[in-house]
């Protein structure tokens, strides 16, 4: 049976998922616009851009340090303050993050702006799925986290633009104002929920110890690392097998993001009519697209139409996050918050298998290859889990009868 999350209806509902949204659109564009300007911050700050990386991977090891901690700490923290207060670190991160002196403060300042990232997204989730009946959750976690996918869309190419017009430091301006004007909304829109009293620390690190919270959490680290496998190298990939032009790179983006969109919305409708079914037939469509693109990826034309099928693997996204909220039990705001660090764990899961195997000298498309093995771990995972679950449910009932003679 899912958790059943107390009802608190937004007086603006749609308003109040936008609030959250555009907390997401910023976290997205944050966390993307680096990729597109990566020479010029390795310019100002007279370092390669090789090692603009290390910058990404702090932002991404913020993520996965931030969930589980603020999660622990805030247990009883009311979501509306948490919410607000994690915005107001973020806005802090990125504006101190275009002021940085040197290029390890620099460092150092992506990593406290990952912080609040997947406990945002996580808190967010749980906010948005309390505002709508039992049977929307899914879908009112979508449009939470279409802030995120529209940042691929919009935000990190619109903030790209601007970085390299008016240097690399506004757009990380830009990504604080989003933050600040994020939080009025969320004052103004979402409904204050009273804090848990039997909320701790303890109760909420329970879910790191969830065997169904665990295999769901084993499934996003690596089912979802093939669509970033394909997604971290596609530019370079269609530019040396496809020929594509330098300028239609951001368009190949949007593109993917497109996809994002489209999956996100379409995966949460599954989610709502069949969870468990629609977890490892996502992952199967996934292990699909993205095989398909190690074929596609020759000709500019299929394999941009691949780009997009490969992005409508956000789809699994809301499937997870719902997937967690009925499998937490009282560890709600952890488990939720835990799928985005393990968002971040397939991250860089996908991008360094699919780099490894490019560099041990197969083609750039070999992405898509690896993209479809770690689709099919993902399956494995999943069918793994339910049969372990399934496993005690069994001896379960059998305790149940046994008390009862």
């Amino acid at each position: 049976m899912p958790f059943k999350i107390t009802a608190i209806r937004a007086r603006y509902p749609r308003l109040a998922e936008l609030a959250l949204a555009l907390g997401g659109f910023g976290i997205g564009t944050s966390e993307f616009v680096i990729m597109g300007l990566m020479e010029r911050v390795a310019g100002d700050l007279s370092v390669s851009a090789a090692d603009v990386g290390y910058a990404i991977s702090a932002y991404a090891l913020g993520v996965v340090v931030g969930a589980p901690l603020i999660s622990a700490l805030a247990a009883r923290v009311p979501r509306r303050t948490l919410l607000i207060s994690l915005m107001l670190v973020f806005a802090l991160g990125n504006i101190a993050s275009a002021m940085a002196p040197s290029f390890w403060s620099f460092v150092a300042l992506r990593f406290i702006a990952g912080l609040p990232h997947g406990a945002y997204f996580g808190v967010a989730a749980l906010v948005a799925a309390a505002a709508v009946p039992i049977e929307e959750r899914a879908r009112a976690v979508s449009r939470v986290m279409l802030g995120l996918t529209t940042a691929i869309v919009i935000g990190a190419p619109l903030a790209t633009w601007a970085g390299q017009w008016m240097g690399w430091q506004f757009a990380f301006h830009a990504v604080g104002i989003i933050a600040f004007i994020t939080m009025g909304m969320i004052r103004l829109f979402v409904p204050r929920q009273p804090h848990d009293v039997e909320a701790s620390p303890k109760r909420e690190l329970t879910a790191l110890v969830k065997q169904r919270v665990l295999f769901t959490l084993g499934v996003a680290s690596i089912g979802f690392g093939g669509m970033f496998a394909v997604f971290s190298y596609v530019v370079p990939t269609l530019r040396t097998q496809a020929d594509m032009p330098e300028v239609v790179g951001p368009w190949v983006l949007a593109i993917f993001g497109i996809g994002g969109i489209l999956g996100n919305l379409i995966g949460a409708r599954l989610a709502d009519r069949n969870l468990m079914k629609a977890v490892p037939r996502i992952l199967l469509w996934c292990l699909l697209v993205q095989a398909g693109f190690y074929f596609a990826a020759n000709n500019l034309y299929t394999g941009i139409l691949f780009v997009g099928l490969v992005g409508t693997s956000m789809a699994l996204g809301p499937a997870l996050q719902t997937r967690l909220m009925d499998v937490a039990g009282d560890a709600q705001t952890m488990a939720a918050s835990m799928n985005h660090a393990a968002f971040n764990c397939a991250n860089a899961l996908g991008a360094y298998l699919a780099g490894v195997t490019i560099k041990a000298g197969a083609t750039w498309s070999s992405s898509g290859l690896v993209g479809a093995a770690l689709a099919l771990g993902g399956i494995v995972v999943f069918y793994i889990g339910l049969r372990m679950e399934k496993r005690s449910d069994r001896r379960k009932a059998l305790k149940m009868s046994d008390s009862a003679d």
